[in-house]
């Protein structure tokens, strides 16, 4: 059955372009580690993604959000009087001047996101132990991964490269795009786990999928290299200019309502539970609403990438994310 909340129904979800339409709006299938694994797959292999409830401990994703916000804590971010683990933004602050790592916002005149120790401490994070050597490498999620994959144990490798994003309220969603855009130096072969770290209400800036995204993602990265072989470019000439042609940070297009209206497919949304993870293919089409939690909950949540190491994949992904690092 689909999960969702008993006030989904009412719940208004807003994109960068606006306010999400009953009919543009479904729900993502749950699903449950202990299934039986062929069914999972099949599952993945139909619908893009794979929701999983409960895939790691509560705790430990609980864990690692209070060790992530009272590093963050100097920056002034969190409300006063306020434990880290619940990341409260404080409303009093310019919501401008924490621009997290969703979007880059404005700059300043070194062309650095807007936000100052904010931004700086939310980089830095990504190669703290407690999270590069810890979290990222969770033994629920490689094994797991290393079954549904059938990679096994030896040549599942997450990536080190990984995308730890706040979310603060009221600020810019994530825009629609498929993540081989990002991956192309490689096969396309890799698989996403979107880890919420903490709970998200429906409206509190979730990732949402498009229905069938992936098979749109496919036409759409085939389409590209059958013009761009038409007119005799290589594979790597076909590569940088597919890049060229994106938005800004790889975006397909920056509004999610507009996107699903040309398109006429549904976004599949959710509230999330700390220890769910999605799983979703390399082609599947996601975004995120704005955060409009009214308890001023900052979104967290972390992109990890997984490869099959006997493989081609992309090297790129090897190093620790860093403002700029060009992928």
């Amino acid at each position: 059955m689909p999960h969702s909340t008993a006030s989904s129904s009412s719940t208004p979800l807003y994109v960068n372009d606006g306010l999400l339409s009953p009919d543009q709006v479904g729900y993502l299938q749950a699903s449950f580690p202990h299934e039986p694994l062929e069914e999972l797959r099949q599952r993945l292999e139909r619908d893009g993604y794979l929701f999983l409830k409960g895939l790691i401990p509560r705790d430990d994703v609980l864990k690692a959000r209070e060790d992530y916000f009272t590093y963050l804590a100097p920056s002034g971010v969190l409300a006063p009087g306020t434990l880290p683990v619940d990341g409260i933004f404080d409303d009093k602050n310019d919501r401008l001047d924490y621009p997290g790592m969703v979007s880059a916002g404005s700059t300043d005149a070194n062309g650095r996101p807007r936000g100052g120790l904010f931004v700086d401490l939310a980089l830095k994070a990504h190669a703290e132990p407690w999270y590069k050597d810890g979290f990222c490498k969770h033994p629920a999620l490689h094994s797991f991964i290393a079954k549904i994959t059938g990679w096994g144990d030896e040549n599942t490798l997450g990536l080190t490269r990984s995308l730890l994003r706040n979310n603060t309220p009221h600020n810019k969603a994530i825009g629609v795009h498929y993540d081989q855009i990002f991956l192309r130096h490689g096969e396309d072969t890799s698989m996403t786990a979107w880890v919420p770290m903490g709970d998200i209400a429906l409206d509190g800036g979730g990732l949402i999928y498009l229905e069938n995204g992936h098979t749109l993602g496919q036409e759409i990265e085939s389409g590209f290299y059958e013009k761009a072989r038409q007119t005799g470019l290589t594979d790597e000439e076909a590569k940088n200019a597919f890049n060229k042609n994106m938005m800004g940070g790889g975006l397909i297009a920056d509004g999610a309502k507009e996107f699903a209206t040309a398109h006429a497919r549904r976004w599949l949304v959710t509230d999330y539970q700390a220890g769910d993870v999605v799983l979703h293919t390399p082609y599947m089409i996601h975004a995120s609403t704005i955060n409009k939690d009214p308890k001023n909950v900052i979104r967290l949540g972390t992109d990890l990438r997984f490869v099959d190491s006997s493989r081609s994949y992309d090297k790129r992904w090897t190093n620790v994310y860093a403002f700029g690092d060009g992928v």
